[in-house]
């Protein structure tokens, strides 16, 4: 009679080998990988975000003080004294608080990894108020504009010339705070858009 087939190499062992491949145990880690670029794209995204929020803070800021600390001579203009003016202090003050506070979010997200705010009520918070805001910087700053263009030429600008340049820096600078707000509006519209698709504020 012919033996059975050797079991295990014709060994003692008793059992044969498993018909089916055995598990790659040195599987390269592709999830961890994966997540670790996630991490790093989603803190260079919000440090990009964070230096927006930096220089609208700081433009509006300065835009405020420069209106506020406007040349007070005996016969100078005062700022108060124009409805367009204090529309532009009260405007770029508003920024400045609300940019102040998205700096302190965004550090904290860069920081901690997570929201300071619920997710879906950071993503839209952070959307719906840049939009707000950069519109606001926009009517006031163009109205201020306006103002600034017609006394040109006047009385008020040639005896106080110091008042008009003044007023016509705190506006530039008023755009600017336009300008970096609108790009943080461009980010944050972007992880709107990134949540509402994928659930997540980031998408790699």
């Amino acid at each position: 009679m012919r033996q059975s087939p050797l079991r295990n190499g014709g060994g003692g062992g008793g059992e044969t080998p498993s018909p089916r491949p055995r598990i790659q145990q040195n599987t390269p880690p592709h999830h961890h990988f994966h997540s670790t670029v996630s991490v790093q794209k989603l803190r260079r995204f919000n440090t990009l975000i964070l230096v927006f929020r930096f220089a609208a803070f700081c433009s509006s800021a300065a835009a405020s003080v420069f209106m506020l600390v406007n040349p007070r001579g005996p016969d100078s203009p005062r700022w108060y004294d124009f409805d367009a003016f204090r529309f532009v202090l009260a405007a770029n003050a508003i920024v400045t608080v609300y940019s102040l506070f998205e700096m302190g979010a965004s550090v904290w997200e860069i920081s901690s990894g997570f929201t300071l705010l619920p997710e879906i009520i950071q993503v839209w918070f952070d959307f719906g108020h840049d939009q707000v805001f950069t519109y606001l910087l926009l009517s006031a700053d163009s109205t201020g504009t306006e103002l600034a263009r017609t006394m040109k030429g006047t009385e008020r600008c040639t005896s106080n010339n110091a008042f008009c340049v003044q007023t016509d820096i705190s506006i530039a600078l008023g755009f600017a705070g336009f300008l970096f707000l609108g790009l943080s509006s461009l980010l944050s519209g972007f992880r709107v858009v990134c949540f509402i698709i994928n659930g997540s504020r980031f998408h790699i």
